[in-house]
């Protein structure tokens, strides 16, 4: 599986590097949204309890080239993610369960835009917690309501390696022999879960919005068939204030 993931990251790269030196020397902006706020989801990865976070994101990249209009076609972007930890302690189900630390990603994106949607497949590594290899494949479609709110529609796929699905949703022998609750269980790499969102920005001044996004996430195959998979239906709520960051050239 690592294999596959790094032949589609060069694979992708050898495609988007030709149509990108047709039109990087166009570009003249590139504009970003950063926001914080707090998030309401699964505790961990198949969790059926729901808890209060925080929420960082950075999304929404604009390329802009000379004329003002916006970048149609492939870019080659960088990707991150983030993972926070898991605690067995604070978990009564997953006593004798190791911990799990948090976890950074980082990779790149290739992103397609055609009008108002944007098709985009992103691969990252992870430092941390898990240093396996995840990545996602999707489709959103932006509606501009009106001057002040823009709404996103998702659809995705998510992928991890078996050094990622081992670490969230495997059980070591080790695990098993000192868990009253789970058997061993090593799960294979692939796609782990399939996710729909509705995302909205509305502009409170030019570079300042309110921020939201509902996810319906469902885990799938192998890592929903974990036996530490309480729920495989995986809901979430985002809630922010966003800032636009603006970079000429």
């Amino acid at each position: 599986m690592r294999h596959l993931f790094a032949i589609a990251l060069l694979t992708a790269t050898s495609f988007a590097l030709p149509a990108s030196a047709q039109w990087i020397n166009n570009i003249s902006e590139a504009s970003f949204d950063v926001g914080a706020g707090i998030s309401y989801g699964p505790s961990y990865f198949g969790s059926d309890d729901a808890e209060l976070g925080p929420w960082g994101t950075m999304r929404n990249l604009t390329l802009g080239v000379e004329d003002g209009t916006e970048k149609q076609g492939f870019s080659l972007i960088p990707s991150f993610g983030y993972i926070g930890d898991r605690d067995a302690k604070d978990h009564d189900e997953l006593e004798g369960m190791d911990d799990i630390d948090w976890t950074g990603e980082v990779g790149l994106r290739l992103n397609y835009v055609a009008g108002d949607a944007t098709s985009y497949g992103a691969v990252r590594v992870g430092v941390g917690g898990h240093d396996g290899l995840v990545g996602e494949i999707g489709t959103k479609y932006r509606f501009i309501v009106n001057d002040k709110l823009t709404l996103w529609t998702t659809a995705e796929l998510q992928l991890g390696d078996d050094s990622f699905t081992g670490t969230y949703f495997g059980v070591t022998e080790d695990e098993a022999a000192a868990s009253p609750n789970f058997d061993a269980y090593d799960p294979s790499g692939g796609i782990y879960a399939a996710n729909i969102a509705l995302e909205a920005r509305y502009s409170l001044t030019p570079k300042t919005s309110i921020l939201g996004k509902v996810t319906f996430g469902r885990l799938l195959n192998d890592a929903g068939d974990s036996p530490i998979v309480q729920e495989r239906n995986q809901p979430e709520i985002n809630l922010g204030i966003a800032r636009r960051l603006n970079f000429r050239f």
